[in-house]
């Protein structure tokens, strides 16, 4: 590996674990700083989630995940592939948190998907599609048609 190859792969893995801070720490306006403008991010395969730009999308977390007494992420996996000043990540997400309403913890995993490009401030995600491969200990699975589909494990 080229230092640029290493640069680029410590600085997009950062980019990653500042995403999982801010959500966590409910600190939207460092989630903003993770993604371009014009970002388009997607939590649709979620149970409740939904698809459209940054800034809706962080006013949508901040309402929802106020919610939730605990949330952790853990990003993992991360695979990065660098061609010019754009790259493609593929990384494992691990969540276990508290649902209001639900007894003990609750628990999420499937991958990210991002789209980033390299700015005047280093690497942004340009788009964010979350696959939800997993939900354990789901207050909605019985409610949601179509949701079970996608899981693989249901606890």
């Amino acid at each position: 590996m080229s230092v640029r190859q290493i640069s680029d792969q410590l600085e997009i893995t950062a980019l990653l674990n500042t995403y999982a801070r801010a959500v966590d720490s409910q600190d939207w306006e460092l989630w903003r700083s993770v993604f371009t403008e014009d970002a388009r991010i997607d939590y649709s395969s979620a149970p409740g989630g939904t698809a459209g730009p940054r800034d809706q999308i962080a006013e949508w977390l901040r309402t929802n995940v106020a919610l939730l007494p605990m949330t952790q992420h853990y990003i993992t996996n991360v695979e990065i592939e660098v061609e010019g000043d754009t790259a493609a990540v593929r990384a494992m997400f691990y969540n276990p948190m508290q649902l209001p309403g639900v007894e003990g913890l609750s628990f999420c995993g499937g991958y990210y998907h991002h789209r980033l490009v390299l700015t005047a401030e280093g690497w942004r995600s340009r788009e964010l599609r979350e696959e939800n491969m997993w939900f354990g200990n789901q207050p909605f699975a019985a409610d949601t048609p179509g949701r079970d589909s996608n899981r693989r494990h249901q606890q």
